[in-house]
């Protein structure tokens, strides 16, 4: 199959904290017309003989959006995926995202098997946060409560009291502020600036960001809005500040998709990962939606915010871990119950939050674990 070698450099961060400097991703060819439809085809028949349900986020190819919908398995963010995939009756369950993506699934699922069409598909937040170095940090800091964001291994996760995702990051710091608690937060710097500034919290930062988002600009985005005056701006919190502070709306994917929907405006400029334009074009047909810019004049391409790893994922790559069994996740044992607590937590959290119950005996204080 032929690939796409597509390499980043990200500088080192202040102090030190971020070590990602290098990476690399293998993209995949998009398929034949004919081939598409054959693949397809075979990995409906795939999902049924092995007993396995898909599993889709929104920044994944449309191919593996709509295949996902079309089998019964689900597209969302990850708080809804590591849901889906905990709930389903489904003995196997292959993950198209990236790699912390499967890792939860199978913290929370280790009876299942969990197959990644990508195996290597990693994040930028996941590789500046190298476990080793982020439990020195958490060491020099233990009257913190540690909240990592979900875009973290499993080892990271172990070491965490808390993990949250974009869409209940807000509401988990600020119980644990209105409890006095202060704050170590990983990995992403521009949504730990965000929580601190919309809930007041006492977070000590590490030093990390989203190649993506990282990549939207302010200046570029406010001559965007002038050419289309009436339009919205959704912006995911791990963009810089200064492009949140001209949002409509700030959110996670579920986020920006309920404000799309709920807004009266026709037109929206969309600053996340590409890949979440065609689940919204998908749903609000009616309506338009532009993607906000991450470059400048001088640069060859305008708006180039998809990640690399998650166009790693294909239908090829599902067809063939079905087949094969291949690209199962594995996550040491001894890692698994510590990583699934501060999940669990989340989980407990956001469902007591959905149904209205009572949110503050699930923050007890707990301290650097």
């Amino acid at each position: 199959m032929a690939i796409l070698d597509v390499q980043y450099q990200q500088p080192l961060g202040a102090g030190g904290a971020c070590a990602t400097r290098h990476a690399w991703a293998r993209v995949p060819r998009d398929p034949a017309p004919a081939e598409r439809v054959a693949l397809k085809q075979r990995i409906r028949e795939l999902l049924e003989e092995r007993n396995a349900v898909m599993v889709s986020h929104c920044y994944v190819h449309p191919d593996l959006q709509d295949l996902a919908e079309e089998t019964g398995g689900l597209v969302s963010d990850s708080l809804e995926m590591a849901r889906f995939g905990r709930d389903h009756a489904a003995q196997t369950l292959v993950v198209s995202g990236v790699r912390f993506m499967g890792e939860t699934a199978k913290i929370l699922s280790p009876e299942k098997t969990v197959l990644m069409p990508a195996l290597e598909a990693t994040c930028s937040l996941d590789l500046g946060c190298p476990a080793r170095e982020f439990a020195a940090f958490c060491d020099q800091h233990p009257d913190r409560t540690v909240v990592v964001y979900a875009n973290t291994s499993a080892a990271v996760k172990a070491r965490a009291d808390w993990v949250v995702t974009s869409g209940c990051a807000l509401d988990i710091v600020r119980a644990l502020h209105a409890d006095g608690q202060k704050i170590l937060w990983a990995p992403d710097r521009h949504l730990g600036h965000y929580i601190q500034h919309e809930t007041g919290a006492d977070l000590l930062m590490w030093h990390g960001a989203c190649i993506v988002h990282d990549e939207f600009k302010a200046f570029e985005l406010q001559a965007l809005m002038r050419e289309h005056p009436h339009a919205r701006v959704l912006v995911h919190p791990e963009s810089p500040a200064e492009v949140v502070a001209l949002a409509h709306a700030v959110g996670s994917t579920s986020a920006i998709l309920q404000a799309a929907r709920a807004m009266q405006a026709r037109d929206f400029i969309v600053a996340t990962d590409s890949g979440m334009l065609h689940r919204l074009r998908t749903l609000l047909p009616d309506k338009r939606f532009i993607e906000a810019p991450t470059a400048g004049n001088g640069a060859t391409c305008k708006s180039c915010a998809h990640c690399p790893w998650m166009a790693m994922n294909g239908l090829a790559g599902v067809a063939q871990v079905l087949e094969s069994g291949c690209n199962a996740v594995v996550v040491d044992p001894r890692l698994v119950a510590r990583a699934r607590q501060p999940i669990d937590r989340m989980l407990a959290f956001t469902a007591a939050l959905k149904t209205g119950a009572a949110t503050a005996g699930l923050v007890p204080h707990l301290g650097a674990a």
